[in-house]
């Protein structure tokens, strides 16, 4: 079997054979993981009558908050550089990316791209050789993200034409970086129980490059997340089928689709929102179908409930962020929001992605009952701030007397 691809996009899951499990449970107790563990710190915020919000501390002897609260999954904090829901899809990724003695990694994404930079950190970790391929122009000054990549990745910038031909960008260029004598695989055809190196053509000393989707959006991110749901439903918080509505923001859509997708399967009494940032309904629609029939392909799963397909109807709620707008755009004012919310709460959030799932959530905190528990999903990308520091700098220009306190 050769893995040195003839066409720029091949169908998925070319090599793969449907593995079947008895349970989610046994499916992720078989996967090998990046993550040491799932476990991720989770906060309680209150909310005031006049919407201002203070995190609730534990054993600091007040009493419980008097009106509504929410919970918020600080996956921000699971590492300095590389975190979030970028470090969940890559969470069952990078081991196989290691099991294929992969050599090099090629993806893409935007100037600021967190997925990116993810992906950059990871690789230097295990020794594979990240290329980035990002879209848009070289800034004067590299910052954030776009910094994280120059430091641990190898950089080329593609102009909005040729990136808008994604997979075609991403095979040539993994071709080139291949060789003559290199393969070339996507990620999600190297997993499965018919995967075997000994049948790859390529020599020791050949390089061995993965494609991995923009955003890694594929079957294998869905596994983190999924693992992630696991380990909420096992929190003392979130135990004894008590009901939780959880709120993401959604980019790709595929952290949405997996925390609704482990919802499904474990069986639990949740639904997801998802605040819709980059796209319309009807492509988050066919790219949660896409998901679900790649995940059906390559796992046979006993399902909890009797159904012959995954409907994500009653789990899974796409909606409009309360102020929509073209994706990046930043509104008067919600730098401003961030940095109060940040000196209330010390949660940092930004306000293309985060702030959208933040209002979300405290909506539905004032709205639904008692017997359900809010729950956002933060999914990183502070460090994005530092690129809006560049674009928006007059909304970084803060008053002495507010710096003061006064």
């Amino acid at each position: 079997m050769s893995f040195r691809l003839i066409n720029p996009a091949p169908s998925p899951f070319k090599f793969i054979r449907r593995i079947h499990f008895s349970s989610i449970s046994e499916l992720l107790s078989n996967t090998d993981w990046f993550l040491p563990s799932p476990s991720t710190q989770i906060h309680t915020v209150s909310v005031s009558p006049h919407l201002s919000f203070s995190k609730v501390l534990e054993g600091d002897g007040k009493e419980s908050p008097v009106g509504s609260c929410f919970h918020v999954v600080r996956d921000d904090l699971l590492h300095p550089l590389a975190n979030g829901n970028k470090s969940r899809k890559l969470d069952a990724l990078l081991p196989i990316l290691r099991q294929c003695s992969a050599t090099d990694v090629v993806t893409c994404g935007g100037c600021q791209s967190a997925h990116t930079a993810a992906l950059a950190v990871y690789c230097a970790e295990l020794g594979i050789k990240p290329h980035l391929l990002l879209r848009g122009e070289q800034p004067k000054i590299p910052t954030g993200y776009n910094l994280v990549s120059l430091m641990f990745g190898n950089v080329t910038y593609n102009s909005r034409s040729v990136y808008a031909q994604r997979k075609e960008m991403l095979y040539n260029h993994a071709v080139r970086v291949a060789g003559a004598n290199g393969s070339v695989m996507w990620a999600d055809e190297i997993f499965g129980e018919d995967f075997d190196l000994r049948e790859m053509e390529v020599s020791n000393d050949s390089r061995r490059v993965v494609i991995v989707n923009e955003g890694a959006s594929s079957v294998l991110a869905l596994l983190g997340v999924i693992r992630l749901v696991n380990f909420l439903s096992e929190s003392p918080l979130f135990g004894n089928w008590c009901r939780v509505h959880i709120i993401v923001d959604a980019g790709t859509g595929t952290t949405a689709v997996g925390l609704a997708l482990g919802i499904f399967l474990l069986g639990l009494p949740w639904k997801v929102t998802a605040v819709m940032l980059a796209d319309k309904i009807e492509s988050y629609k066919e790219r949660e179908n896409s998901l679900i029939s790649e995940f059906e392909k390559a796992y046979q799963l006993d399902l909890p409930v009797p159904t012959s397909s995954y409907g994500l109807e009653e789990i899974l709620s796409w909606v409009e962020r309360s102020q929509p707008r073209k994706f990046g755009k930043v509104l008067d004012g919600e730098i401003e929001r961030c940095r109060q919310i940040a000196q209330q709460t010390g949660i940092l959030l930004d306000p293309i992605y985060t702030l959208a799932a933040w209002d979300e959530t405290v909506s539905l905190s004032l709205d639904e009952s008692k017997d359900t528990k809010v729950l956002m999903l933060h999914t990183g990308g502070t460090l994005g701030m530092f690129g809006l520091a560049q674009r928006h700098t007059s909304s970084f220009e803060f008053r002495k007397d507010t710096n003061m306190g006064l």
